[in-house]
């Protein structure tokens, strides 16, 4: 049984992040860098237990949605089956992605064991067909070989999988929100795969006495009786629930206006991000994190909000200026808006 989503204490933007990635996969993944035993990966894996089972395709090895069969056409598994196919629901996948994990592994390969014994050429899925509508959790994810790490980025955008390789040529679904965490002490990214991350947040020991008790209280109180603290928090669940739930499917009609656009514009020229990438994911964060507020339409609070997550892992280093860049964003936020306003 999963640590409740909600009995984790502080952490609050690495636990907004993660959301806003539920509402919206195409922002491209959170990356989560700070001290271990913060709750980096208890937190991915409360708020994939709170979520409802999901509806499945039964005997898809993809696990694809019965109601976009319709409009997708479905993927090679769901062809075959009789139409229309049987369904089951199943819990909302996270898959573990070990370091030592081979690129066979991770994308899927040639199921050696039917090649060898029945004389067939067939496709035996990796980890991120199992992620498909689920989580993809990378531990140490600064110590993954860099191609694989660029690998799991372009699927992580792109929502497909495709598999060119010993006289295989497979296409299959893998849409999945991509959370990578480490220890910067232990290694770093290289820029140009931090940039391909669309959130970055950053965690820390709590400092704060009171919140240290609470957190060895609460983790104490769940493993002396799991059922009975899970309980305990099952209101409290049941609204993030709601909230993101509600959240998606407002999503669609959860407009941008060109004054947050604009904003968003300055800001990035602000702070000298190359590309637009940053502007981007700044812009689709700032929207989901309106439809989980609510609101009708993203505005500058919104965009503030989310802007230290989506842009502090794209600034350049300045040698004159020995600020982080956190500080650096959040500096160049008050220097847009306070005097604005």
């Amino acid at each position: 049984m999963a640590f409740p989503f909600s009995a984790i204490v502080g952490q609050e933007e690495m636990k907004l992040a993660i959301l806003i990635a539920a509402v919206e996969p195409a922002i491209g993944g959170v990356l989560v860098f700070g001290d271990r035993g913060t709750g980096k990966s208890t937190a991915v894996r409360s708020l994939a237990a709170l979520l409802p089972p999901m509806l499945a395709v039964a005997g898809c090895r993809y696990h694809c949605d019965p109601a976009t069969l319709a409009t997708s056409g479905g993927c090679e598994d769901c062809r075959a089956l009789r139409s229309p196919p049987r369904t089951q629901k199943m819990p909302v996948p996270v898959v573990d992605l070990p370091l030592g994990a081979t690129e066979d592994r991770v994308v899927g390969a040639l199921d050696l064991e039917k090649a060898l014994t029945q004389g067939v050429r067939s496709f035996e899925p990796g980890l991120l067909a199992r992620a498909h509508r689920g989580f993809l959790y990378i531990d140490e994810v600064n110590l993954l070989e860099d191609h694989l790490v660029d690998l799991l980025i372009d699927v992580a955008a792109s929502g497909e999988n495709v598999v060119e390789r010993e006289g295989l040529s497979v296409r299959h679904p893998a849409r999945f929100v991509l959370v990578g965490s480490g220890n910067p002490e232990e290694g770093e990214l290289r820029p140009q795969l931090l940039d391909r991350f669309g959130l970055s947040v950053e965690v820390r020991t709590p400092m704060d006495l009171a919140a240290r008790v609470e957190v060895v209280k609460r983790r104490d109180a769940y493993e002396r009786d799991p059922i009975g603290f899970a309980e305990h928090w099952k209101k409290e669940d049941a609204k993030v629930r709601r909230r993101v739930l509600t959240a998606r499917e407002q999503l669609p009609a959860t407009t941008v206006p060109d004054a947050t656009l604009e904003a968003a514009a300055r800001l990035a020229m602000a702070l000298g991000t190359d590309g637009l990438r940053g502007e981007l994911t700044l812009t689709r964060a700032a929207r989901a994190l309106a439809a989980l507020d609510g609101d009708a339409e993203a505005g500058v609070p919104h965009l503030r909000r989310v802007a230290p997550a989506a842009l502090r892992h794209r600034l350049r280093r300045d040698p004159l200026d020995e600020s982080g860049s956190t500080e650096r964003v959040e500096r160049a936020l008050a220097e847009l808006f306070d005097t604005a306003a």
